[in-house]
């Protein structure tokens, strides 16, 4: 999943750029507002891939001494400064830029016509050529982008791309998404606005979608922090919570099940607790059987003249409760392979039997000749 979205972030930060040079080079000798938000939108884009990318590499360290889950919510982290920082400031530039040129706009002569190499060029050429390149660029990176989602939504069973927009779990490959979509959109404004003032000859036309542009870019900043923010805030995780009721209800040494939570620690990652109550009559079937295998093995250890009737009598409880420990833990682990066969991402299930925890270690078996 990390290749996946890391090979669409290198794509975008490579090709944004690019672009973004082209684009501010072109708003600077035509004078466009709608240019220069254009500009601004893929410099915003660029910086918050590379925060993207940082992200990645940040979230994708293992587990250690004080990360138990590993690092994968660093990627959240850095995602939502991205998205807020970067793309709120994006719409301030953008919409300060648009008042400038509307206070500006009788002081501030648009060239007729740009020399380049000997020749004379419209502008209106010179940004028709760079939105041109950029709307090639960009839908090739929104093309990456889009075959590596659509793959994850069909990975998933999901056949709805707006739904699973909203609800897959990996935000850093929704975050290039959006902004390659919006990239693309941004670039048939901005060629709407510049189109519009050629054709009336009222600079209006390019001021009010630069303003577009930069709203648009309030509203990404908006969505992708709400998205971010759902995984910094223990969301559950409804896939596997489903999945383990599907096993439970299926299965013969459970009677019923309660007190199912479940939280996501980051998208390869999720933890999920219950409380079981077992069918005493399916978990005892081969219990005597147990319990007489444990008592033997004990008092293998010990020798005959010691085997008085109070060693005898702790050799018998303390069986009995290996037998149960046994088998609670044969039936824990069998739960908890089967939800990790159906649910990949589910990390650690934590079982109570009836609400008793077991103890985590046996006395030691020398204690019986004591």
């Amino acid at each position: 999943m990390a290749q996946g979205s890391k090979k669409a972030v290198l794509y975008a930060i490579c090709v944004n750029a690019i672009i973004t040079v082209l684009k501010g080079v072109a708003a600077l000798v035509t004078h466009s507002a709608a240019m220069m938000n254009e500009a601004v939108h893929s410099l915003m884009d660029t910086l918050n891939q590379v925060f993207l990318l940082i992200g990645l590499k940040r979230g994708g360290q293992p587990a250690d001494n004080q990360y138990a889950f590993g690092h994968g919510q660093k990627k959240y982290l850095w995602n939502l400064w991205s998205a807020i920082g970067l793309f709120s400031i994006g719409c301030g530039l953008g919409l300060a830029h648009a008042w400038h040129a509307w206070k500006n706009l009788g002081h501030i002569e648009r060239p007729e016509s740009i020399a380049f190499l000997g020749f004379e060029i419209a502008p209106i050429w010179i940004s028709g050529a760079v939105l041109t390149i950029a709307f090639v660029l960009e839908g090739y990176v929104l093309l990456v982008a889009g075959k590596e989602f659509l793959s994850r939504m069909r990975a998933d069973g999901r056949r709805n791309p707006f739904r699973y927009l909203a609800a897959a779990d990996d935000p850093t490959l929704i975050a290039v998404l959006l902004e390659d979509s919006i990239a693309v959109t941004g670039v048939i404004l901005a060629a709407t606005g510049i189109g519009m003032t050629q054709s009336t000859g009222n600079p209006m036309w390019d001021i009010g979608f630069s303003v577009v542009i930069a709203v648009m870019l309030g509203f990404t900043a908006v969505f992708l922090g709400m998205i971010n923010m759902r995984y910094l805030t223990n969301i559950r995780d409804l896939e596997a919570e489903r999945a383990f009721e599907d096993i439970v209800k299926g299965h013969r040494a459970i009677e019923r099940y309660h007190d199912l939570r479940s939280v996501i620690v980051d998208d390869t990652h999720t933890v999920v607790v219950a409380e079981v109550e077992v069918r005493e009559e399916v978990l005892m079937r081969a219990m005597p059987e147990r319990i007489a295998e444990h008592e033997r093995k004990l008092l293998d250890r010990v020798p005959e003249h010691r085997r008085t009737e109070a060693v005898l009598e702790y050799a018998e409880t303390r069986a009995t409760i290996q037998a149960t420990l046994e088998a609670t833990e044969e039936l824990i682990d069998e739960l908890e392979a089967e939800l990790k066969r159906r649910c990949a991402q589910v990390f650690h299930l934590t079982i109570e039997i009836d609400g008793i925890a077991a103890p985590s270690k046996l006395d030691d078996p020398e204690q019986l000749d004591q």
